[in-house]
């Protein structure tokens, strides 16, 4: 007998989560959807059908990307017994496209296979990225979105066919996250890197898309915004904590790159 099909999901732009499965767990939509899926095996295994081929298996520390359009046909066959996933369906941002380029075990699969740090790097990531969806909080989906998008910037790290990235550069990029309210200027930032600061700032920007300072600026106010809405610190206060020396500067930065203030975004949170 034929198995039910499944229903295709309604995804505004991000829906996700964690499934632990056991054996007889099967989705199937022939036509397949309109988003991109993505699915992260933290443990058990699971298997990606194909009608002109063998199994793809998904084993832990493989993610696995089913492009628009592909057949779904993945689960739980008896003899493997479980399947422990993170999992999203998404519409991409434009620029990810080159995040999206993988590997491809079959037509419409993209596989890639992470080391023990990386895993547990990016299902911390997850873990985010699942909370914001589950939260109801006011730009939780925007809050997800930039959760998977460092998801899919760590993959990247992994993927054969992109430009890996520098591991002087990774390393800047945990020290920033590590000091966000102390000085990270170009010279701080090369100095971490072992490298001058005009060619840290020519690295940086080749392998990342922005120069450093803009990076910097962005993970601070990404900061700033969480502290809005989950602490009632004062704007002044928040704005030295991660890094503005000049409180009236942070709130012209946080309104130039939200669109409101730090008082109307966190009146708007409440």
């Amino acid at each position: 007998m034929r198995a039910p099909l499944t229903l295709i999901p309604k995804v505004p732009r991000l829906v996700g989560g964690r499934l632990a499965e056991s054996a007889g767990y099967r989705v199937l939509r022939p036509q397949g959807t309109t988003d991109w899926l993505l699915v992260h095996t933290r443990g058990g295994r699971g298997r990606f059908g194909r009608p002109d081929g063998p199994d793809v298996l998904a084993e832990p520390g493989t993610v696995t990307l089913l492009a628009p359009g592909t057949p779904h046909d993945y689960g739980v066959e008896d003899e493997l017994r479980s399947w422990d996933i993170m999992f999203c369906h998404v519409h991409p941002r434009p620029e990810w496209s080159v995040l999206l380029d993988w590997p491809s075990p079959a037509p419409g699969i993209g596989q890639l296979h992470l080391d023990a740090a990386l895993q547990e790097r990016t299902l911390q990531s997850w873990d985010t990225a699942v909370y914001w969806l589950r939260s109801g909080l006011p730009r939780a989906e925007l809050f997800a979105m930039n959760a998977l998008e460092l998801i899919l910037l760590c993959y990247d790290g992994q993927n054969p066919r992109a430009i890996p990235l520098d591991p002087r550069i990774r390393t800047v990029l945990e020290h920033v996250d590590q000091h966000l309210g102390e000085p990270l200027d170009v010279s701080d930032l090369a100095l971490v890197a072992h490298l001058s600061p005009s060619r840290f700032a020519h690295l940086f920007s080749d392998q990342l898309g922005m120069s450093p300072s803009r990076y910097v600026e962005r993970q601070r106010i990404a900061q700033g915004r969480l502290l809005l809405e989950h602490t009632r610190r004062p704007v002044a206060e928040i704005a030295r904590a991660v890094g503005f020396s000049d409180p009236p500067y942070f709130s012209t930065r946080f309104k130039r790159l939200v669109g409101v203030t730090p008082l109307r975004y966190r009146q708007g949170a409440r």
